[in-house]
């Protein structure tokens, strides 16, 4: 009788699809593994055009950066999956966090024949409409993100109708970051009737005695 080893690698002899049986083979024991919660567990290999960016925010590197991104991927490796959830309707891997190292086998010709044009991605089991809010997490917990980002997901999720508390709790925020948020972007602005909860307006009034203190003391030193 043949032991496991020795099916599984016979089975994978016989794949046309090398890749694919690779990753039916990972699912089927991520389904099994008591760490099966953590996406992580199930890294799969795919090809870069199923990998898609977002479309909510902005992506800016450095040509150092991206240099220095590609040497580490070039000596070291994929050392860590793409972040992605799965679109159905795009029939597409939308990315989540990693959207620089995607992007180094899209401009380095060696990076994509070494991985035959495939990157290691994770996929979050979370609806696509839940996507804004783990994008945002990511970057938070290393402290990468762009205030561009945060106005143009926080402006979304407003106008479907979040409420404030909602939307500090989902992008782990402070009430005070989300106040900041709206009043240094002149974000406010498009939600002047906006009804502020009394900590708000606390600190909404705050600011504006700063403001108003510092407008002062130029006109006095005038």
């Amino acid at each position: 009788m043949k032991s496991l080893n020795e099916q599984i690698k016979e089975s994978f002899n016989e794949a046309s699809d090398k890749t694919r049986f690779l990753n039916e083979i990972r699912s089927f024991l991520s389904s099994l593994s008591p760490e099966k919660i953590n996406p992580v567990d199930c890294v799969l290999w795919v090809d870069k055009e199923m990998v898609v960016a977002n479309n909510y925010n902005p992506n800016h590197v450095a040509d150092k950066e991206m240099r220095l991104l590609y040497t580490s991927v070039r000596e070291d490796g994929y050392t860590m999956p793409i972040v992605t959830i799965w679109d159905e309707k795009m029939q597409k891997y939308v990315i989540i966090d990693g959207f620089h190292r995607n992007l180094v086998i899209r401009k380095f010709a060696d990076i994509n024949e070494r991985c035959g044009g495939k990157l290691p991605i994770v996929v979050l089991d979370k609806d696509i409409d839940q996507r804004m809010a783990s994008t945002i997490r990511h970057n938070r917990a290393r402290g990468s993100h762009s205030v561009d980002g945060m106005v143009n997901i926080v402006f979304n999720m407003l106008r479907d109708g979040v409420s404030e508390r909602e939307i500090c709790e989902k992008l782990g925020m402070e009430q005070k970051e989300l106040v900041k948020l709206k009043y240094i972007t002149g974000f406010a602005k498009i939600f002047k009737n906006y009804k502020y909860s009394a900590a708000v307006e606390k600190v909404v009034d705050e600011r504006r005695v700063v403001r108003e203190t510092a407008k002062k003391k130029e006109e006095e030193k005038k």
